[in-house]
């Protein structure tokens, strides 16, 4: 049977609990640290990649952040989301996508991605990844990729994954961004295994 990563994400959070999956956080603090490290004015544009039933649109919202996009290939996990949220979900803009697939039109001013690039072990869907990537920012822009580490787990949700560490993606971005900064992260699962992940925050060049 054919891998299809729709009906595999839809089945994971279908089946669990948000507070059930290795990733959980209660609060994403990496990536709150890097976005108020570049400053941005809440009337800048930002989109979460991947985000499952991550926190961090919650936390945004209630920071005053007004353009606000969330994508994910799992119309169910973005479903709890929206209900998590009430009221403010329609304030929020949601897409229901693979990011390797999505056809953007239009810009942001904050890429973030948190566990999703290091799924991509197939150079085909990092080079639609990154094709992405350069359409939906501007010169100056920033982007935050957050992976396993070399030294982070192997796989994740039963499928293998690709390590970084910041020169490693660097690389795969080449001359397009600039390192700006990187943060290491030992995240604790909700029970209490240990998995180390790198952030890095990266500002586009061209």
């Amino acid at each position: 049977m054919t891998f299809s990563s729709k009906e595999h994400w839809q089945s994971i959070y279908s089946n669990k609990k948000p507070n059930e999956l290795s990733w959980f956080q209660e609060l994403p603090m990496a990536s709150l640290n890097l976005i108020k490290e570049i400053n941005l004015s809440h009337e800048k544009s930002i989109i979460d990649i991947g985000a499952g039933t991550s926190t961090l649109v919650d936390k945004l919202f209630s920071e005053g952040f007004k353009d606000l996009t969330v994508i994910d290939i799992s119309e169910k996990a973005l479903d709890y989301v929206k209900e998590r949220l009430g009221d403010q979900a329609k304030d929020i803009n949601w897409i229901v996508a693979d990011i390797t697939e999505y056809q953007f039109q239009r810009q942001y001013n904050l890429w973030h991605d948190r566990a999703v690039f290091h799924f991509l072990t197939n150079s085909n869907a990092r080079e639609k990844y990154k094709q992405n990537l350069e359409h939906a920012l501007a010169k100056d822009d920033y982007a935050i990729i957050s992976t396993f580490a070399l030294d982070g787990p192997s796989k994740c949700s039963g499928i293998e994954v690709e390590r970084y560490d910041a020169k490693k993606l660097q690389a795969e971005l080449a001359d397009s961004f600039s390192l700006i900064k990187t943060l290491e992260e030992n995240h604790s699962t909700p029970w209490a295994a240990q998995q180390k992940f790198i952030y890095c925050l990266f500002q586009k060049l061209m």
